[in-house]
């Protein structure tokens, strides 16, 4: 791509970041292997590294993780911090994984499900930036009063943890902090990324799009699945977390159903008992993901995916990706 098409997609993301394209590789479980991560940080784009992907899934050191992506890729590269309260023992190894990656010249982290203060205030010494997650205005909130440097806007399409809100509404309440509003969900052809841009965020954040690429390791069952699915094929699972995930409706799905049972949503309502119950989940969802979304034979087909299915169609490089989509706005 030319400078005149950086210059005309420059926006107040790519200029906080020092990136080509407003475009963020969303991290995700188990599907951010490096190697996916680094591509999109090559392409003009910025690639999140989800770090209990890059450890458990991919079997890599943190810091030598870091250090292979750095091999593939010289340009900026962000990490995802879920901060959700959780044990002590979480709390320190996400501190220990925030200070390698400041350390290993990570210049971006998004936080996830908590109050992002101490994030905000190791990333600002290192002149890194942080960006949260934001489904509504009062997460928004939370994050601005802690000093974040930006918002993701997680609407009811997105992929994973999905938002209630539609994309131009939620957009409107969060425009209001003043900082740049990065669109998350929903974005899987050309015509969608023109619309984010075009509302007014600064830029879109690709999850289920980079699934279907050349680069990500997970299984061609699974990427095949992207592409035959349509939007309404996408349901809400609360079996996965505790909190509704957005998967795609399969034979097995369908077996196995997205409601948990009255024991599981009794003790999701305790106060004494939801963390042990969401911590259980966790456990098993991280095992379950990473078996299916790797399964060459497609075995059990539980599979995550937002609704930008519906503008999916096929696999191909993360560049030729990425270079479709700046082409639109010529």
């Amino acid at each position: 791509m030319t400078s005149q098409s950086s210059t005309r997609l420059a926006t107040a993301l790519t200029r906080q970041l020092g990136i080509k394209y407003p475009i963020i590789g969303g991290p995700m479980y188990p599907c951010s292997n490096p190697e996916l991560v680094a591509a999109v940080s090559e392409a003009g784009g910025i690639g999140i590294v989800q770090p209990i992907s890059l450890t458990y899934v991919y079997g890599y050191d943190f810091r030598e993780g870091l250090r292979y992506i750095r091999s593939l890729t010289d340009k900026p590269i962000g990490m995802n911090a879920l901060i959700e309260q959780s044990s002590s023992r979480y709390r320190q190894r996400m501190e220990m994984w925030i200070d390698i990656a400041l350390e290993e010249g990570v210049s971006l982290f998004v936080t996830s499900l908590g109050k992002p203060d101490w994030v905000v205030d190791k990333a600002h010494a290192r002149g890194a930036l942080v960006y949260h997650d934001a489904t509504e205005t009062k997460w928004a909130q939370k994050g601005i009063d802690c000093g974040v440097d930006g918002l993701i806007a997680v609407n009811n399409r997105a992929g994973g943890h999905a938002g209630a809100i539609d994309t131009r509404t939620l957009f409107s309440d969060l425009s209001q902090f003043n900082k740049p509003v990065v669109c998350a969900g929903g974005i899987g052809s050309e015509a969608e990324f023109i619309e984010a841009l075009a509302l007014g965020y600064a830029g879109v954040q690709l999850g289920t799009r980079f699934i279907a690429s050349t680069e990500c390791k997970a299984s061609d069952a699974y990427k095949q699945a992207i592409l035959d699915a349509e939007e309404n094929d996408i349901v809400l699972s609360e079996r996965i977390t505790g909190v509704p995930v957005s998967i795609i409706n399969t034979p097995y799905v369908d077996a196995q159903g997205i409601k948990l049972g009255r024991l599981g949503q009794r003790l999701l309502r305790g106060q004494r008992t939801k963390h042990l119950m969401r911590t259980l989940l966790a456990i098993r969802s991280l095992w379950t993901l990473k078996k299916t979304a790797l399964d060459i034979a497609g075995s059990k087909d539980y599979w995550q995916a937002g609704k930008s299915v519906s503008g999916i169609n096929n696999i191909e490089p993360v560049a030729a990706i990425i270079d479709r989509f700046v082409a639109s706005r010529q």
